[in-house]
C-alpha cells in the first residue's frame, strides 16, 4: 500500500493555472487531494506549456487519457505516452483556439508486480527522498540539460541560463513528435518519497531547501504546502504543483 498527496497553486503571477496532477485515476487542477493507494496505478504532474494555446487544457487532456491507462508488466509506455501525443494534436488541429497546445507530462507507475517506472516527457521532474538525500530520476529534455550532459555548462550555469526555458518537443507539439523517456527504477522502501513537480517549484528550491523542508516534523501535505511557499518566497514567477508517494508499513 501507498500513500500519495498532491498540491497545485496557480502562484503569485499567473492569472491561471496551467498545471495538474492525477493521483488514483483523479484529475486535479486546483487545490489538493489525498490518496491511499494499491498497485497498479499511475501518479503524475503535466505542466501546459506557456505561450502557446490553452496549455490548461492540454495538461488535463492528457492526465485523463493516462488515468485510463492500467500499468502491467506488458504496457508499452512509449506507444501509450506516443498516442495521447496524437490524439492532443489532433484536438488541436480540430480547435482553432487549441492549436498547438502542448504540456509535459512526468510521472510514476507502479505495475502489478511492484515494479516501478519513471515517464517522462518535458522538464517536470521526480526525485526521491532516501535517509534525507534528494536525488532527481528522471532526466529534463531541455537544451539547458544538453549543453551541460555536452559538459558545455556548469551545473551553477545550468540553474541560470538564459535558455533554461528552452524544452524539446512535448506532447500536443504539431510539427515534431516527443520522445518519452521511460525508466525502470528500483521499488521504494519504507521511508523513502517520490516527489513529482513542475518547474515552477523545481526552478525555485535548491536542494538542500528541498531535503531541509521534506525532513520536517510535519504531515507531508504541510510540507508540500511549505515547499510551495518556499517557492513564491524565492520569486517563482510559474504555477506550481508537486505531489508526493510514500510506502505504507505492512501491519
Amino acid at each position: 500500500m501507498y500513500y500519495c498527496c498532491g498540491i497545485t497553486d496557480t502562484g503569485c503571477v499567473r492569472e491561471h493555472n496551467e498545471d495538474a496532477f492525477m493521483i488514483n485515476r483523479t484529475v486535479m487542477s486546483d487545490n489538493n487531494l489525498e490518496s491511499s493507494l494499491k498497485g497498479p496505478f499511475i501518479v503524475a504532474v503535466a505542466d501546459g506549456v506557456a505561450g502557446e494555446a490553452d496549455g490548461d487544457v492540454a495538461s488535463k487532456m492528457a492526465l485523463k487519457m493516462l488515468s485510463d491507462i492500467r500499468p502491467t508488466r506488458r504496457t508499452d509506455f512509449k506507444k501509450k505516452i506516443m498516442d495521447i501525443h496524437r490524439k492532443l494534436r489532433k484536438y488541436g488541429e480540430k480547435h482553432r483556439r487549441s492549436s498547438n497546445m502542448q504540456t509535459t507530462l512526468c510521472a510514476l507507475a507502479v505495475d502489478e508486480k511492484g515494479s516501478h517506472s519513471v515517464i517522462n516527457v518535458g522538464d517536470s521532474r521526480l526525485y526521491r527522498m532516501r535517509n534525507g538525500s534528494l536525488k532527481q530520476l528522471s532526466t529534463d529534455q531541455s537544451l539547458v540539460q544538453m549543453l551541460y550532459a555536452d559538459g558545455r555548462i556548469s551545473y551553477e550555469e545550468r540553474l541560470y541560463h538564459k535558455n533554461r526555458n528552452i524544452i524539446f518537443p512535448v506532447l500536443g507539439n504539431n510539427s515534431s513528435d516527443p520522445d518519452p523517456q521511460v525508466i525502470p527504477i528500483e521499488p521504494m522502501e519504507h521511508g523513502d518519497l517520490i516527489l513529482i513537480c513542475s518547474d515552477g517549484l523545481s526552478d525555485y528550491i535548491t536542494k538542500g531547501e528541498f531535503e531541509e523542508i521534506l525532513s520536517l516534523p510535519l504531515k507531508l501535505p504541510k510540507r508540500l504546502a511549505k515547499l510551495t511557499e518556499t517557492a513564491m518566497k524565492n520569486g517563482s514567477p510559474d504555477n506550481i504543483t508537486v505531489l508526493a508517494v510514500s510506502q505504507l508499513a505492512e501491519a
